[in-house]
């Protein structure tokens, strides 16, 4: 490489500065005009160009109202454009700067573990993320990892796979991928002897109804919940994808949640 180029790559790779007449003539706001440009050129799958606009709002609004969001699509747009390594970096500034953000958060956790398990023959960085990533909080996160160490027959995602045989949809994968390593799958735990209750009280009414639900088909305890006590739920935290790993490490009688929405209580408890 040439002095001239080596003298001119950090302008290169910096973020092209937006048009000063598109931002002032945008009535909505210039940071939300470059959000609304980076948006167009990624569902028009410009993948570059959006990585390059989401970078210039970021660049100069980073206070903006639509930084955590930026940051996210930022990601995403690297991934798309296969660059796996910037991808998973940007991912992991995402998490760090707005761990608040808890539907992004774990669709980027997911994300970046999908870029590291690309990555794994050949970047140390990579297997050391997914490695951490089988710690991970998220039950699906931990999972997802395994299944990507378990394609180098890594013996550190046998503990993670075995457990994800009682993670309902994740059963069979992990399965499978013990098998591959040559390791025989446990039998399932007390998975299959245990139950959700869910109590619903209509309000002015005595009668309770109860609805026991097989702790495999955790999941479906949502289609019990209104609209307005699953915009409840999220706002509190609480996962539909998440019960079953809850209720297997929950004492028996342990009620998981209660939401109201004006007209009917919901309350879910483990038996």
């Amino acid at each position: 490489m040439s002095l001239r180029a080596l003298v001119l790559l950090p302008a290169l790779l910096a973020p092209a500065p937006a048009d000063p007449a598109f931002l002032a003539a945008a009535p909505e706001g210039p940071a939300e005009a470059l959000f609304q440009r980076a948006r167009d050129l990624r569902y028009a799958q410009r993948w570059y160009e959006a990585a390059q606009a989401y970078r210039q709002l970021l660049h100069a609004f980073p206070d903006s109202s639509r930084a955590a969001d930026a940051r996210y699509w930022l990601a995403s747009s690297l991934e798309q454009d296969q660059r796996w390594d910037e991808a998973a970096a940007a991912y992991s500034e995402f998490l760090a700067r707005d761990p608040d953000q808890n539907l992004l958060g774990k669709e980027a956790r997911l994300n970046r573990v999908r870029c590291w398990g690309i990555r794994q023959w050949d970047s140390a960085a990579a297997q050391a993320g997914l490695a951490e990533a089988l710690s991970d909080p998220l039950p699906d996160v931990r999972v997802a990892a395994a299944l990507q160490l378990a394609r180098r027959r890594d013996p550190r995602a046998v503990p993670v796979l075995q457990a994800g045989l009682e993670a309902g949809a994740s059963s069979e994968p992990c399965r499978l991928a013990l098998l591959s390593m040559g390791v025989e799958p446990k039998a399932p735990g007390p998975v299959q002897g245990r139950f959700l209750v869910v109590h619903i009280r209509q309000r002015g009414q005595k009668d309770v109804v109860t609805i026991r639900v097989a702790l495999v088909l955790a999941r479906a305890v949502g289609g019990y919940l209104s609209d307005a006590q699953l915009k409840e739920a999220h706002a509190k935290g609480i996962h539909m994808d998440r019960l079953m790993d809850q209720a297997l490490t929950a004492p028996q009688g342990t009620e998981l949640f209660s939401l109201d929405d004006g007209k009917s209580r919901v309350t879910v408890t483990v038996e």
